[in-house]
């Protein structure tokens, strides 16, 4: 048996609705158990981004197990983007995000060359779209 890939990655929030929209304007997510979190019966919300997802945990109450220093603004993630960057830049633009970097060259994970930019969401984590087209 092997690892076969990430099934999902967890940040940790200081706001979770701002959290939210974030992810849903600017990324196209999605949320699955949104409800339950609202009504309190468990202690996260799962955001659909493509085929990934993400696990947020509000910093106030995070969910256990967690790591050792849960902190917001911890997180340094890249996700690839489906299109040339230069509509990754048109979409980062238009939700008046701020590019703090890019693009620029980075290698995918497939080992193929690619250009990336990078942002911050609300909580100061850094986002990185990769394109390969």
């Amino acid at each position: 048996m092997s690892v076969r890939g990430l099934d999902h990655l967890a940040i940790t929030v200081a706001d979770m609705d701002a959290t939210l929209d974030f992810y849903k304007r600017v990324l196209g997510a999605h949320t699955h158990f949104e409800d339950l979190f609202r009504k309190g019966e468990i202690p996260v919300v799962l955001l659909q981004v493509g085929a990934s997802r993400i696990s947020v945990h509000q910093a106030a109450s995070p969910a256990a197990p967690h790591a050792l220093v849960p902190q917001p603004g911890s997180g340094d993630f890249c996700m690839r983007w489906d299109g040339p960057i230069e509509a990754a830049q048109e979409k980062l633009a238009a939700e008046n995000v701020e590019v703090i970097e890019g693009p620029v060259p980075r290698p995918a994970a497939d080992g193929r060359p690619g250009q990336s930019v990078y942002f911050r969401d609300p909580d100061g984590n850094l986002l990185e779209l990769l394109s390969s087209e």
